[in-house]
């Protein structure tokens, strides 16, 4: 990467983690303070905790598509300003009502289709993957530093403390926007980062990929759902007082995140991808099971936890790479953007649907949800086909009509290791995806001067 891609890649970076920590930071805080505002109920307390995920999943796509035509940055401001406003007002609110309606404007603020495309524009398609690793790496990282650093802000300025720095760090997102992000030279439509209206129905009508969509749906509900159970087991059960819950997680964090790493070694290296990913399902619905039997002591919570989160972050790096396989070479930015939407939609459905268990039972009727959604996610699936094991490419190519792309696409299709090809003349893009264990034998330089990893 250049010093100009360098730039580009950890400043949307460091914009989506400003995002992201800001939004984090409340999951193992939020039910305390939720619970002592007018009009909490348990399915209040879970609306709120998940709102912001409806408003997101339904906004995101039309940001990107909104970007296209009136600038990324323009889009990128006005998606933070509508962020910050919604952290505001969930701040100053002393109702439940007025925290669900600042999560909802939280979530309206949809900005994360925009960086993508931004990070799309201003680099080269070669180090594009890179681009993308970085800026998805800032939302595993800012999801274990709020965990840590939620409570312990919470000790010292509370929740709506909490809420008022999250505004802050939009604004700083902005500056940083403007400050050090570069300023692209040209808008394209990217087929690998971004949505194509007229690939919707062939993504929604694949079956493998909405089994993946369904996926990251149970796996954010599950999540969500947890959060309104934990930090009042955590409490209430073993007596540990909000301040301290951070030291719970730290560990947990840390030794989920060392076994997560063989799975995935053993997922991708191995060709073992489906046998992992099965046995993550079944290892989530075993600890919520786990969870329902044995939360009276802190080191049967500590173990259980830490094979939830292990399976948790399998599946969260899993997902993504399974998508990557199954879409169609031309539509991966079209099935991520359906992908995505189907996570923040579980948040809502996690949130508010947990909330509802928990008026039932208790942290009991958490569990026995988050139970039941891994089983029917097991029943999903469980037949699903073994991924082929496929690495994307895009080569710049220079056809001028149909018939040309007709004809290049057949050569390409002819090389040893080109699994798949798609040539789009108005891209100027040829579209491929190659057998990753030939893919260091394929010479695709005859066809471009140019071959990328996309």
């Amino acid at each position: 990467m250049t010093k100009f891609e360098t730039r580009a890649a950890f400043s949307l970076a460091g914009i989506f983690s400003l995002r992201m920590l800001g939004l984090f930071m409340i999951y193992p805080v939020f039910t305390f303070y939720a619970n002592r505002l007018d009009g909490s109920t348990p399915v209040t307390v879970g609306l709120a905790l998940g709102a912001y995920g409806l408003t997101q999943a339904m906004l995101q796509i039309p940001f990107g598509m909104l970007s296209d035509r009136f600038g990324r940055k323009p889009m990128i401001t006005i998606g933070l300003v509508i962020f910050a406003f919604g952290s505001v007002v969930a701040a100053m609110s002393g109702t439940i009502y007025g925290v669900i309606l600042g999560r909802v404007l939280q979530g309206a603020g949809a900005v994360g289709s925009v960086i993508l495309a931004l990070g799309a524009d201003l680099t080269r398609e070669e180090v594009r993957t890179k681009t993308m690793a970085v800026i998805g790496m800032t939302i595993g990282l800012s999801f274990a530093v709020a965990l840590v650093v939620g409570p312990l802000l919470n000790a010292v300025v509370g929740v709506s403390g909490i809420f008022w720095l999250t505004a802050v760090l939009a604004l700083l997102g902005i500056g940083v926007l403007y400050g050090v992000t570069p300023q692209p030279t040209a808008l394209r439509s990217h087929r690998d980062t971004g949505a194509v209206p007229a690939l919707f129905a062939r993504v929604l009508g694949d079956g493998q990929l909405l089994r993946l969509d369904f996926g990251i749906f149970s796996l954010h509900a599950i999540l969500t759902a947890s959060f309104i159970a934990l930090p009042n087991v955590l409490h209430d059960v073993l007596g540990i007082d909000q301040a301290h819950q951070w030291m719970v997680y730290l560990p947990v964090l840390l030794a989920s995140v060392a076994l997560m790493v063989p799975m995935i070694i053993i997922a991708e290296a191995k060709r073992k991808m489906k046998p992992v990913f099965i046995g993550a399902i079944v290892v989530l619905g075993m600890s919520q099971v786990a969870l329902l039997m044995w939360h009276a002591s802190l080191v049967e919570l500590v173990i259980v936890l830490t094979l939830f989160f292990a399976a948790f972050n399998t599946m969260e790096a899993s997902l993504p790479s399974l998508i990557s396989k199954v879409a169609p070479a031309e539509a991966k930015g079209t099935a991520m953007g359906v992908y995505s939407s189907s996570q923040f939609f579980g948040i809502f459905i996690g949130g508010t649907v947990g909330g509802w268990a928990y008026g039932i039972d208790g942290p009991s009727g958490v569990f026995i949800f988050s139970a039941i959604a891994a089983l029917l996610w097991f029943a999903v699936a469980v037949t699903m086909k073994a991924p082929r094991f496929t690495q994307s490419r895009m080569l710049k190519v220079d056809v001028a009509d149909k018939a040309e792309a007709d004809r290049l696409t057949a050569e390409l299709l002819g090389q040893p290791g080109v699994v798949e090809a798609v040539v789009v003349p108005e891209d100027g893009v040829a579209y491929l995806k190659i057998d990753s264990e030939r893919a260091d034998d394929v010479d695709l330089d005859k066809f471009s001067g140019r071959p990328v990893e996309a």
